[in-house]
């Protein structure tokens, strides 16, 4: 069975993440190279290994979100299908067993939120680990005064976090704004198909899905 170990190792799909994130800095997108796909898998295995998920379930998970942005390469629009494609391929190759090899395609291909669907656990922890990455770091414009929306909204959040609370009922997206930079209703503007989604995704998971902004209870 392959491991995640195995697949941070491969230098093919370390060269399409490279790439397909250059190809994202000419488009001006936020980071979503290395630091990137590194946390949605660490994450999107967290979640289910909390929620009592088997442990082949938590590589399924870890090995999805490391691989899931590599469509990206290819064109940004429709990159979650190209890249479940392009993992199909690089993963048969491998030798992936193909139960596990559907599932995985089926989170890749599910994670965007134009077309995204929570078909199974593994999509749903990829999806609450990617959308619910918003941070300072992610923020390549060095110029604010040439910040778009997404810009602003990204460098404005000092702190964030995802946590599932201890009854494991509610997975909480927790996020500080510096209201200086950007407005609360600025990260509503761009963010808010993302919650939707993420409120879908946790509920496959048998969960609720909130946002914390600043202390306040926003969803």
């Amino acid at each position: 069975m392959l491991t995640f170990k195995e697949i941070i190792k491969n230098e093919q799909i370390k060269t399409y993440i490279r790439k397909a994130d250059e190809a994202l800095i000419v488009l001006g997108y936020t980071e979503h190279s290395f630091a990137h796909v590194m946390k949605v898998a660490v994450k999107a295995g967290e979640i289910l290994k909390e929620l009592g998920y088997s442990d082949r379930e938590v590589e399924l998970a870890k090995i999805a979100g490391y691989m899931h942005d590599i469509g990206n390469v290819i064109n940004r629009t429709d990159h979650a299908q190209s890249g479940a494609i392009m993992a199909f391929r690089i993963l048969d190759k491998m030798g992936a067993d193909a139960e596990e090899l559907a599932t995985i395609i089926g989170a890749i291909g599910n994670h965007d939120e134009g077309t995204a669907v929570a078909v199974n656990p593994v999509a749903a922890a990829l999806i609450l680990a990617d959308k619910t990455d918003v941070r300072r770091s992610r923020v390549r414009n060095n110029d604010m005064s040439t910040f778009d929306i997404h810009d602003r909204v990204n460098y404005a959040v000092e702190d964030s976090s995802v946590e599932i609370n201890d009854e494991k009922t509610a997975i909480i997206l927790s996020i500080h704004i510096d209201t200086h930079i950007s407005a609360v209703m600025d990260y509503f503007e761009i963010f808010l198909g993302r919650m939707l989604l993420c409120r879908k995704a946790a509920e496959l998971l048998k969960l609720q899905f909130h946002l914390v902004i600043n202390e306040q209870i926003v969803l």
